[in-house]
């Protein structure tokens, strides 16, 4: 993958990325018992708290969309991987939060 994508992407962009078959890595930063509540599928849980010490387990070279509850971890989540060689991390605006309501209106929501 060449060149770095923008930061943030949104629940809409995503949703019509998956509808083309589309699917980037899905990295979920909220806590174990938020996974357990709601997740999007084929997220992979790496806990915001975990990132630093786990961060080999990720593909610096793939695109990596970072989601927590609302977004603001996620943010944190993306800044530190793109400033420590991930330039392909991003944010989902909104979180799970906004992919319930924009997207999915089945998820649980909390």
């Amino acid at each position: 993958m060449s060149g770095a994508l923008d930061p943030v992407i949104t629940a809409d962009e995503l949703k019509a990325r998956w509808d083309r078959g589309d699917r980037p890595f899905l990295l979920d930063v909220r806590e174990h018992i938020e996974y357990q509540i709601v997740r999007l599928e084929g997220g992979v849980l790496i806990p915001l708290g975990e990132l630093v010490s786990r961060q080999q387990e990720l593909d610096p070279d793939r695109e990596i969309v970072v989601y927590c509850h609302h977004g603001n971890r996620s943010g944190k989540a993306t800044s530190y991987l793109r400033h420590n060689g991930f330039p392909h991390a991003r944010n989902l605006r909104g979180g799970i939060e906004e992919w319930a309501v924009k997207i999915d209106p089945s998820l649980p929501r909390y």
